[in-house]
């Protein structure tokens, strides 16, 4: 029962890792349609989203039956009820990943802009925490998962400042309104997929330690000091 046990607990783990590489791949090749003008690939990476999607009720059925049958305790009741929430945000990358693909393909029906506005490398940070906060998962990493929390707020500055290159240009030629627009929204998924790794971090030092750091001010966490006026910073 043990060696069944074990095995369950490695599968929920390895289904959540699989669910983890498959929206970094469907970010990836969303940028490379984008870049490429590729609509035929912006449209087949979509249909990633049904797999990321069908993993998401597995895991889901997986946690509900080990907490059922086995029902775990300590670290291994944490791991397991947190998955669910990890997944969930992982599903919610997959969408935003469909949600990217769909303004490529918008942005392919038109002439190119005469920028990128590095969305490029936002979309390489995005996937990066991504990774990251997986394997801060996998490893049980407390001070990786901090590290990360720290970097949520040079993605928000990055994306804030596409946003202000953009309305830039939207106010000097407002014939690229439509165009700005949809870089813009593309721009702010890459944020969102940002906050959700931020999640997952956040969920592993839980599972370490125990502490639920949620909706605290990350910068104080990560050892910075917090803002004058007392404001906490959103959580993602």
């Amino acid at each position: 029962m043990s060696r069944v046990y074990e095995n369950e607990l490695r599968t929920l783990r390895d289904r959540l890792l699989l669910m983890g590489s498959l929206v970094e791949e469907m970010i990836g090749k969303a940028m490379q349609a984008l870049a490429t003008r590729d609509t035929a690939l912006a449209r087949s990476t979509m249909k990633m989203d049904r797999r990321i999607n069908r993993l998401e009720v597995e895991i889901d059925d997986l946690c509900m039956r080990i907490l059922a049958m086995r029902q775990p305790v300590a670290s291994d009741l944490r791991f397991v009820t947190k998955a669910l929430k990890i997944v969930t945000d992982l599903e919610r990358i997959g969408d935003l990943g469909v949600n990217i693909c769909d303004r490529v393909a918008e942005l392919n029906e038109e002439p190119p802009l005469p920028a990128t506005f590095d969305l490029v490398s936002l979309a390489d940070e995005a996937t990066l925490v991504v990774r990251e906060a997986l394997d801060a998962l996998v490893e049980r990493d407390v001070d990786g998962a901090m590290e990360l929390l720290g970097r949520d707020e040079a993605i928000d500055e990055h994306y804030s400042e596409i946003w202000k290159r953009l309305l830039e240009l939207m106010t000097s030629d407002p014939t690229t309104i439509y165009r700005a627009t949809r870089v813009q929204s593309i721009a702010k998924y890459l944020e969102r997929i940002g906050d959700h790794a931020m999640n997952i971090a956040e969920t592993v030092v839980f599972l370490v330690t125990g502490k639920d750091i949620r909706h605290r001010n990350r910068r104080y966490e990560t050892g910075a000091p917090p803002p004058n006026d007392g404001a906490e910073v959103k959580s993602g």
